[in-house]
């Protein structure tokens, strides 16, 4: 089959299309001809050399894709050959062909195509298992996101609002704050031009908001902290402003807030399942419904992996982008 090889650590220009072997397929999994895949900021950190695949993990990119089944192992009994699917893997979605743990794998959400449904496994998974899973979002409470424009911050400003949420995100640019406002976001605030944490004060008249996702790490912990209510949750998913700060911890001690960090892809296959058939459960109907549609800015060819790499690293995009093979 053709994968993309990360061929030495570097830039996008390092990631080659070869041939290589077809994945091996264990009793536990399925194997996928891919239909498309997503490009995530882990797959450049991981291109980079900062981001290694777990243990037994596929050496090439993508953490998402969509396909057709080829083949099924003997230990699995709810998929079968010629099932069209979406999944969640560790690894090996950039790609014509992969095998994953069947309890990773999801039907085609309702009415999405097979190709656009790629989009949704990493995000919706990585939104669900944080932010409702973990920090408890109900309907009724303030939700802030950081990066509301990206892959990440366009799902989860959709499924927040479909679950009963106030969703507050921050972005750089007044192109993206009008996207999100168009996705159903109440409090859109330009990080280049405004304080966040000021404005979260004064829209919440100084109470602050119940959750936040952030993928920016320790540049913002302090403001985060800042901008939390009593009891407040904050989860943090990426290190895109460093991954050391230096805080004041009185804010955290007088409103009982809570700091988590956590990675998706180093769960354990158990904990992985379990996420993606809460995310069926959950989330897939409001996919049914039309409440959460995918935000795709993109579509590449696989041979074109360098120049989405490329893309995702300059930030000028909205929602996701998608490679085909």
């Amino acid at each position: 089959m053709k994968a993309v090889v990360i061929t030495t650590y570097g830039d996008p220009e390092v990631l080659q299309i070869q041939e290589v072997e077809d994945p091996e397929m264990k009793e536990d999994e399925v194997l996928i001809n891919v239909e498309a895949t997503a490009v995530n900021r882990a797959d450049t950190s991981q291109r980079k050399g900062q981001y290694p695949a777990p243990k037994g993990a596929s050496p090439y990119l993508g953490l998402e894709c969509s396909g057709t089944i080829l083949a099924v192992g003997k230990h699995v009994s709810h998929w079968k050959v010629g099932d069209q699917v979406c999944a969640l893997l560790s690894g090996g979605g950039y790609a014509e062909k992969v095998s994953v743990p069947a309890g990773q794998v999801l039907p085609i959400p309702p009415g999405i195509s097979l190709k656009d449904a790629a989009s949704f496994p990493e995000v919706a998974c990585t939104v669900w298992s944080t932010s409702f899973m973990t920090s408890k979002l109900s309907a009724g409470e303030k939700f802030l996101v950081h990066g509301g424009s990206s892959g990440i911050g366009t799902f989860a400003i959709q499924i927040a609002k479909y679950r009963g949420a106030t969703v507050f995100i921050t972005a750089g640019s007044e192109e993206k704050i009008a996207f999100c406002k168009g996705l159903g976001a109440d409090v859109c605030i330009n990080y280049k031009t405004e304080d966040f944490a000021a404005r979260v004060k004064e829209e919440t008249a100084g109470k602050g908001v119940d959750v936040i996702l952030d993928c920016i790490g320790g540049a913002y912990l302090q403001q985060n902290l800042d901008s939390l209510s009593v009891d407040g949750r904050l989860f943090i998913i990426g290190f895109q402003g460093g991954a050391v700060s230096e805080i004041n911890l009185a804010p955290l001690s007088a409103k009982r807030a809570t700091v988590q960090a956590g990675s998706l892809r180093t769960r354990s296959t158990e904990s992985k399942a379990k996420i993606v058939s809460e995310v069926e459960k959950n989330v897939w109907p409001a996919i049914a419904e039309g409440k959460v549609k995918p935000v795709i800015y993109k579509y590449f060819p696989l041979s074109e992996a360098a120049e989405a790499h490329r893309l995702t690293e300059s930030s000028k995009h909205i929602g996701k982008l998608v490679l085909v093979p």
